[in-house]
């Protein structure tokens, strides 16, 4: 209420009409959150052998208007990605002779972003993205945020790597490769040997200034960031139900056409999903 007496008391009608404006956006966005966080609070009861009619006693409201709020709104799996629009941000690379930064991505990087954005469409999150040109200068402290490709293209995601306790990325005079810390296990990418099946990191991640977190999938190879990309879109209820907003890593195995780098044929996980502690 402090916001609307401030802004109504604004003498310039067009700096009020502004305010107004940005106010009016500001206060549907936060009201579409609630209402997404009560449908997932209403769904978990339900799930725990609540009845509509309860959950309409609990709420002091009729059983037609419990329906309607299980059946409106967004996917409740959608707060995996984010709680508004989101930002891909991609790592890419410089090629001899290429100077246009949408040149410098590969295909299967590519297709792992629409393969991402369209599932955060159809849970109701719309999305841009941004490439971002050698040397990896990623902004990694905003909200809603989804970034892809290694830490050999992203250096400052290697940096917030460092706070997974359980898994992450190395490299040696072989090349890339994930490995479990407490075990020391080492996963190097099938494709170096010519198999078609890579690896790839899958993680939520704190920002750097400690005021929240990123999605963040990567491949050892572009094929990993897709098959990484499919693993999420094929499972993202299941991980919303399991994980929610939560800090969490995992690494997956990527099966792809050994003719075509761009068709998935199948994706599970190797690890367990670690859940990093305090969060």
């Amino acid at each position: 209420m402090s916001d609307l007496t401030s802004v109504a008391a604004i003498s310039d009608p067009e700096e009020r009409a502004k305010k107004l404006s940005a106010l009016i956006d500001e206060n549907q966005a936060t009201g579409q959150e609630l209402a997404r966080l009560r449908k997932e609070a209403l769904e978990e009861l339900l799930a725990a052998g609540r009845t509509q009619t309860q959950l309409a006693d609990l709420l002091g409201i009729s059983r037609s208007r419990i329906s309607m709020m299980l059946s409106a709104g967004s996917r409740p799996e959608r707060a995996f990605f984010g709680t508004g629009h989101l930002t891909f941000a991609i790592g890419s690379k410089q090629e001899t002779g290429r100077s246009d930064p949408s040149n410098m991505l590969s295909a299967e990087t590519l297709a792992a972003y629409e393969t991402l954005a369209n599932a955060a469409k159809a849970s109701g999150l719309d999305s841009s993205h941004e490439i971002v040109p050698p040397p990896g200068l990623v902004d990694l402290n905003r909200p809603n945020l989804v970034v892809l490709t290694s830490p050999r293209l992203l250096p400052f995601v290697g940096q917030a790597l460092g706070a997974d306790p359980h898994l992450g990325f190395a490299n040696d005079k072989d090349g890339w490769f994930l490995i479990e810390r407490a075990t020391g296990t080492e996963f190097r990418s099938p494709r170096d040997q010519g198999e078609p099946t890579d690896y790839a990191y899958i993680g939520r991640l704190p920002r750097p200034d400690g005021k929240g977190t990123f999605l963040y999938l990567a491949g050892i190879h572009a094929q990993g960031t897709l098959g990484a990309a499919q693993f999420v879109a094929d499972n993202l209820k299941e991980l919303h139900r399991e994980l929610k907003t939560k800090r969490f890593s995992t690494i997956v195995a990527s099966k792809f056409e050994p003719d075509n780098d761009r068709k998935i044929l199948s994706t599970e996980r190797i690890t367990p999903i670690y859940r990093h502690e305090g969060t």
